[in-house]
């Protein structure tokens, strides 16, 4: 395997932008373009598999859905276990749940309440951060299984929507690989 060598603001140019979607207005900030790119992937993973070790991560949690894909392929680089934060209804077990507020009603997460231990640092992973309610959501639920939470990673930050402020201000470094202004 060659280590991946593409800058961040190289993989920023990898992101496809989709005007108007999925309304007018909004410019949609489409990673399958990055990660349908063999080096872009490689090297989003190895940039935020660097931060994760940075930050003395035990095991790395990622959101549904996209989460998923960054969050276990770091996890594999690191050689640590990777957490699911799912959707209701998806773990076959009794799990721990938390729901939050959306701009239009609610939603939940759930997870394994087993998957991490007391006091264990847990590094959350997603590929952005927009309002920031999945990821205090997310935190507070990993929170709640025991977890150390003190950093969050994503591939891409939009700034104008404040979510990685509304992160930090619950006491959470959040980085990121690229930022887009503008929603």
């Amino acid at each position: 395997m060659t280590s991946p060598h593409l800058s961040p603001e190289e993989l920023k140019a990898l992101v496809r932008t989709v005007p108007d979607f999925p309304q007018p207005g909004i410019q949609f900030r489409d990673i399958t373009t990055l990660i349908g790119h063999h080096q872009g992937m490689a090297a989003s993973v190895h940039h935020l598999a660097a931060l994760a070790d940075a930050a003395g991560a035990q095991k790395i949690a990622g959101m549904e859905a996209r989460g998923f894909i960054f969050g276990a392929a770091v996890a594999v680089q690191l050689g640590i276990g990777f957490v699911p934060v799912r959707k209701p209804g998806k773990l076959p077990i009794d799990t721990i749940g938390i729901d939050y507020a959306l701009e239009y009603g609610t939603d939940r997460l759930e997870m394994d309440p087993g998957a991490v231990l007391p006091g264990q640092t847990v590094v959350m992973v997603d590929d952005l951060i927009a309002t920031g309610g999945t990821a205090l959501a997310s935190a507070a639920l990993l929170r709640k299984a025991g977890a150390v939470v003190s950093d969050a990673l994503f591939v891409i930050d939009l700034p104008d929507l404040g979510g990685a402020e509304r992160l930090r201000g619950a006491g959470i470094t959040v980085n990121a690989l690229m930022e887009f202004e503008g929603d």
